[in-house]
């Protein structure tokens, strides 16, 4: 039995690394799912029995605390350069707070 010596010839190929993704979103597409995300609840709040603005504002409050606890477990900067969670969750509490103001009975 002859041993062999390990030697890398030339012709092995190297295995290239795919690119890794980037963990922040580009404030484009922040915009985009904050578009979608307010389009399914204006529908599911339209279609709904017991009135629009309750329901509107329930989903803003819980999608608030959604994206509260997505930016929390994600560790995102509250006031990074580009649009976060943090900031799509300033946006439906403003909206929520709005909402409140136009349905105050006076």
């Amino acid at each position: 039995m002859s041993r062999r010596a390990a030697t890398i010839s030339p012709d092995i190929e190297v295995v290239t690394q795919l690119p890794i993704p980037p963990l922040q979103l580009k404030s484009a597409q922040v915009l985009v799912r904050l578009g979608l995300r307010l389009i399914v609840m204006t529908a599911f709040a339209a279609f709904s029995s017991i009135g629009f603005m309750r329901i509107f504002a329930a989903l803003l409050w819980m999608s608030a605390i959604l994206c509260a606890l997505a930016g929390a477990i994600r560790r995102e900067q509250p006031f990074a350069a580009n649009l976060n969670h943090w900031d799509e969750m300033t946006i439906y509490c403003a909206m929520w707070t709005l909402l409140g103001a136009i349905n105050h009975p006076l």
